[in-house]
């Protein structure tokens, strides 16, 4: 099962400090580049939200981003009253050079330090946070294997073209040998003096070989039973296949500069064509 590099997954979970959310998307890229967004009281679990996320996937870059929403229910906040003790104090101190000074609750309220809420337990904090992040992480992987299960169908088509044309080009090849020999025959006969016949014979044989591609055909068959293999492995496949078109694309290449036919011109252009898709779309597995 291949793994597409492009997903996006997001969840939300209620806690004690109000209401976690996670955010996690991704694109293509050569290696795995984690981006992190994370409000200040989370900053200090980034090592480990790294570490979560490296250890499922392996390619992409991706962009994580987590939020704490303050519950709605203020039940527990609470004055810090030693804080509003020294504000009233400093208040009187005030009040006798600044006699118009006045000063609002809604303004007193929102001075740092004077409302505080309830204190963070990190520990339990920190299971909810991974319990988040590991929920979304399995939305965010199914996400890439049912996008991955697409790639692959369309990878499966363009191997089951490139095998029809290499059974062609295999097919086509005694004759086309045959149809050179003939012409080479041809031209020999209208020649003034006669040649050596075993010198020519050798010199067919030689020129035959050189227009030899079952071997190339071979290691096309060879190189399509390793596709269709590791598409169906689990392990993270990108790179594999990406190396493997390469082989591909050298197999094409060969077959079209031994070519001597229009039909095998062809079917080498056809092949390097469907390549070049298959290609496209490995660029974008994990």
């Amino acid at each position: 099962m291949i793994r597409s590099m492009t997903a996006f997954a997001a969840g939300e979970r209620a806690t004690e400090w109000g209401v976690l959310g996670c955010e996690l998307r991704s694109v293509n890229h050569r290696f795995l580049e984690l981006g992190l967004r994370l409000p200040e009281e989370l900053r200090a679990y980034e090592p480990m939200l790294r570490e979560r996320v490296a250890a499922r996937i392996s390619r992409g870059k991706l962009d994580l981003a987590m939020r704490l929403r303050a519950p709605e229910s203020h039940a527990g906040m609470h004055l810090n009253q030693a804080m509003v003790d020294e504000l009233a104090r400093l208040n009187l101190d005030l009040a006798t050079k600044f006699p118009g000074l006045r000063t609002s609750l809604t303004e007193l309220l929102q001075y740092p330090g004077v409302v505080q809420g309830r204190g963070v337990d990190v520990e339990a904090m920190q299971r909810e946070v991974l319990a988040l992040l590991d929920a979304v992480l399995d939305d965010f992987l199914a996400a890439r294997e049912r996008e991955g299960d697409k790639l692959a169908l369309v990878i499966g088509e363009r191997a089951a073209a490139i095998a029809r044309i290499a059974g062609e080009v295999r097919t086509l090849v005694p004759l086309i040998r045959a149809g050179q020999r003939q012409k080479l025959e041809a031209r020999l006969a209208d020649l003034s003096q006669p040649a050596d016949p075993g010198r020519l014979e050798q010199e067919l044989v030689i020129w035959l070989q050189k227009l030899d591609v079952d071997e190339e055909l071979d290691r096309l068959d060879s190189h399509l039973s390793e596709l269709r293999r590791v598409l169906g492995q689990k392990e993270p496949a990108g790179r594999r296949l990406d190396f493997l078109l390469q082989e591909f694309n050298r197999e094409a290449n060969t077959l079209g500069s031994k070519s001597v036919d229009a039909r095998t011109s062809n079917a080498a252009v056809e092949l390097k064509v469907l390549i070049d898709q298959v290609r496209e779309q490995i660029q974008n597995i994990e």
